[in-house]
């Protein structure tokens, strides 16, 4: 059976039932095959410097390239004068994904429950952080708490503004996932059910927003991990971070140990990217097996 549109399908009986497969021989354009190649060569120019920086990090001397050899050298160096900073960076990512799990999640599920001029503006003044530059939120922390000691030479310092900086990614991410469901019905059904507001909230609310939290805890530690203006400034030479560590590397010491040290820093980030783009391809639904679901039912 011919279809318009140079497709041509292929029926076939399967226990009764018709598995009908369309495929498609219309020829690429040129087009198609000219924005291949264009992404090809962004993906090209975007990549190549990164490689070229790792492999600099493992090259006994870079000016010789390959040729001088490989060694781990540079690497070491990196972790026995840094290793403090890559420590300090690994536990602030996850001390701030700590805070924003539990001031986030709560107070997305406010701002969707409630919505409202007032919710909106919350919502507009939550997202200021991120609208201005991280020196101007870190000199505003510095005016406002630098008078005390304890507080500014501590690693809680740099972690309230990293809070300030990423919590409005976790609500954002967790907001967006409970403005699509219909929440209002799922806790009346609840109810309903005799389960209080605490059991409703941890049985109905999060499993609901388990998406958008998985989604916004990876923006969450990645952004922390690499945050580098805000820390900057907030930092001093005993609360020294990963990415200020790695400018200091490359303003005071040897290229390799500059490049050993951007190969840390993507061993540490590139599985968390990696991870967000596969948590991304996982909430999908298939298609396929919605079509399949449609059809059990009926």
């Amino acid at each position: 059976m011919g279809v318009s549109g140079g497709g041509t399908n292929h029926c076939r009986a399967i226990g009764g039932d018709f598995d009908m497969t369309v495929k498609n021989t219309t020829p690429r354009s040129r087009g198609f095959y000219a924005q291949l190649v264009l992404t090809l060569l962004l993906c090209l120019f975007i990549l190549v410097p990164i490689v070229m920086s790792m492999l600099a990090g493992v090259t006994v001397n870079v000016f010789q390239g390959l040729k001088s050899g490989l060694t781990l050298r540079w690497v070491g160096e990196v972790w026995m004068l840094y290793s403090d900073s890559i420590l300090l960076s690994v536990w602030l990512a996850l001390a701030c994904l700590a805070v924003t799990l539990v001031v986030g999640v709560p107070l997305a599920y406010v701002l969707v429950r409630c919505p409202g001029r007032l919710s909106r503006l919350f919502e507009e003044l939550l997202t200021l952080p991120v609208a201005i530059p991280g020196l101007a939120l870190a000199l505003a922390l510095l005016i406002t708490y630098g008078g005390f000691p304890g507080y500014r030479t501590s690693p809680l310092f740099i972690l309230t503004g990293h809070v300030l900086f990423t919590l409005p990614f976790m609500v954002r991410s967790v907001s967006a996932i409970l403005s699509a469901i219909d929440l209002r019905a799922l806790e009346e059904g609840a109810a309903s059910l005799g389960a209080r507001f605490w059991r409703r909230f941890f049985t109905v609310i999060l499993p609901n927003a388990r998406p958008g939290i998985l989604a916004g805890s990876l923006m969450v530690v990645t952004l922390s991990i690499g945050e580098f203006n805000l820390t900057w400034m907030l930092h001093t030479p005993l609360t020294k971070t990963l990415p200020v560590g790695l400018a200091d590397s490359y303003a005071s010491m040897r290229l390799e140990i500059g490049s050993a040290y951007t190969l840390i820093f993507f061993v540490l980030i590139m599985p968390l990217l990696i991870a967000m783009q596969v948590l991304a391809n996982w909430q999908k639904p298939d298609p396929r097996k919605t079509v399949t679901d449609d059809k059990d039912m009926s």
